[in-house]
């Protein structure tokens, strides 16, 4: 396999890992950088910003109890302060629990008074960590932290009610925090992490008074980085829908803190929001929640809505984002998208996803298919494997990934997990007629090891009641004839269905009947069987993980031939029935 790798990718990464050693080794030895002027602090943050995101009454009395589910793992302490000087279970639930995303539960939990217990959390934390230490002030669980701080502002910082030192310590931790962002943001990992980092200094510049310096410092970092990150088409570079989407949410937050404090943000941010907003619609379903790709899930369904009311534009999604590489259709209350794209390229491929003309399908009745997907919240366990095409409702052959993980070894200590595409084009086309829209992706990621490449050709009619799909594998002439014209390459194509839909076989395993929750029915069917149902999950929703159904058509292919026929193409429907039984109700 070809790989999209150079030396100077390897270089860039030594040295930027020699940066941040070096960064870490200084500020563990406790040189006193950025605490000049912390003796002179606020006594209330001049700005309040909204905060956008659903709190979880239930995590919050939980949490009172001293419970803390996060990441998929669940610890337990008697006393809640206790939580920071016990080892966490795994490196994810600390990164969870250091970010400060539960806080605002506890908020909601005014009969227990949560808004305590959330100012003794905040000062245990300070006195364990305030100071430094590696793994809390990394830049992903840092810009986390202050961000989800400033949002719980109120509590935190703008109240009379405990001791007014601790007030003062979350102040000066808050300073800081802040000022060591200033100072280290280049270091910080490429991509969302350095550009939410850039998001939680500005923030911090409006919100804290006295603090232009770190306004300053922050807006400009914030236009480098949306120049750098928000593709054209208002996607972020890494081409995941939840990246899009926090951007927006932490965006508007931002623009909404600017505007009270009487501050007019560079245009280059305005500009990236009135992009993003409407490719976080492209990639919004009609539950209200994103579709499943390169490494998100469905996201805060509350945050997206009021980001997504406070757009100016309120422009309606498009059918075709060329920067971004995805399609979506609409008919009828169904919506398709699809995966018509590379995974990022590089660093920024760390989270991506195998998932080359992988589809998602929402209807009226809801999700009917889905990926697998990905929530912070699920168990560090999943991670990799969800990553990998199976997990992805598009063709694998030989059990193959068509975009590959590191192995462990030096090169992904080096590098981190990135996801390497072999070398080829990844092409699609659009048709949009009077009776429907087809849709029309060619990939090559296994050309180089197969020589073969995969087309995958949809049509969504008019009605949204009928989608058809063919998928095939086929020898481009240019390659010139197979080595070995008798060898055949087993392949899957593989129909991940949400967790609500039903579903069961026919006699003769040729198809398939699908409910969904409120009752609607649909048929599969393919000419390709038989089909089988086999177990799969769902983890885009959150933790825990649901266990959930597929459709797997299964054949050999040829090393060549065009793809216009059996067993190297292979055709399937999703056709409505229209209202069969409710979501109890027999499916027979």
């Amino acid at each position: 396999m070809a790989r999209t790798l150079r030396l100077s990718d390897y270089a860039g990464a030594s040295i930027m890992g020699l940066r941040r050693e070096a960064s870490a080794t200084l500020n563990a030895i406790g040189l006193p950088w950025g605490f000049q002027g912390l003796t002179s602090l606020p006594d209330a943050l001049e700005i309040l910003p909204d905060d956008l995101y659903a709190a979880d009454s239930d995590r919050g009395e939980a949490i009172m109890v001293g419970r803390f589910s996060l990441a998929g793992d669940v610890h337990v302490v008697e006393n809640p302060s206790d939580i920071w000087l016990q080892p966490a279970p795994t490196r994810a639930f600390a990164r969870r629990l250091h970010g400060f995303g539960w806080l605002r539960d506890c908020l909601v939990v005014p009969e227990k008074d949560g808004a305590a217990l959330a100012r003794t959390l905040v000062d245990s934390w300070i006195e364990a960590f305030g100071r430094w230490n590696g793994f809390a002030w990394s830049h992903g669980v840092l810009s986390a932290r202050l961000l989800n701080w400033l949002r719980c502002g109120e509590a935190l910082f703008n109240t009379d009610e405990g001791d007014r030192k601790a007030r003062r310590n979350r102040f000066r931790a808050l300073l800081r925090q802040a000022r060591y962002l200033q100072r280290s943001l280049p270091i910080a990992h490429d991509g969302a992490v350095r550009l939410r980092c850039a998001t939680a200094l500005a923030l911090a510049g409006i919100c804290l008074p006295r603090q232009a310096a770190l306004q300053k410092a922050g807006l400009q970092a914030l236009v480098r980085e949306v120049g750098r990150q928000i593709l054209p088409d208002g996607g972020h570079v890494s081409r995941s829908p939840r990246a899009c989407a926090e951007t927006l949410i932490d965006l508007v937050t931002l623009r909404d803190a600017a505007e009270r404090a009487g501050i007019s943000l560079p245009s280059e941010i305005n500009r990236a929001m009135d992009r993003l907003a409407p490719m976080a619609r492209f990639f919004r379903m009609s539950d209200g929640g994103l579709a499943s790709f390169h490494g998100g899930g469905e996201c805060d369904h509350s945050a997206l809505a009021h980001a997504l009311d406070r757009d100016d534009t309120q422009a309606k999604p498009f059918g075709f984002a060329p920067h971004s590489g995805y399609h979506r259709a609409e008919a009828g209350g169904a919506t398709i998208l699809l995966d018509v794209g590379k995974p990022a390229p590089g660093a920024l491929s760390t989270s991506a996803h195998a998932s080359a003309l992988a589809f998602e399908l929402c209807t009226s009745g809801g999700r009917l298919v889905v990926n697998c997907g990905w929530h912070d919240d699920q168990p560090a366990s999943w991670r990799e494997a969800v990553r990998a095409s199976a997990a992805h409702s598009t063709l694998t052959l030989d059990e193959t990934s068509s975009a590959r993980l590191f192995g462990p070894g030096w090169q992904r200590d080096l590098l981190g997990p990135r996801l390497v595409f072999p070398s080829g084009s990844v092409t699609a086309r659009r048709n949009e007629e009077e009776m429907g829209v087809w849709l029309e992706g060619i990939h090559e990621g296994y050309r180089s090891s197969y020589g073969l490449s995969h087309r995958r050709r949809v049509f969504l009619a008019a009605d949204g009641g009928d989608l058809r799909g063919e998928d095939a594998l086929f020898r481009p002439v240019s390659d010139g004839p197979p080595d070995d014209v008798d060898v055949r390459w087993p392949f899957a194509i593989r129909f991940h269905l949400h967790p609500d839909v039903r579903a069961s076989l026919s006699r003769d395993s040729m198809s398939a009947l699908l409910v969904q929750p409120n009752g609607d029915g649909w048929r599969f069917r393919t000419d390709g069987g038989p089909i089988r149902l086999e177990r799969s999950v769902y983890l885009a929703a959150g933790a825990p993980p649901q266990r959930a159904t597929q459709i797997v058509i299964q054949g050999d292919a040829e090393p060549f031939g065009a793809g216009d026929r059996p067993p190297n193409r292979v055709r399937w429907a999703f056709q409505r029935l229209g209202r069969i039984g409710g979501a109890g109700g027999d499916t027979e």
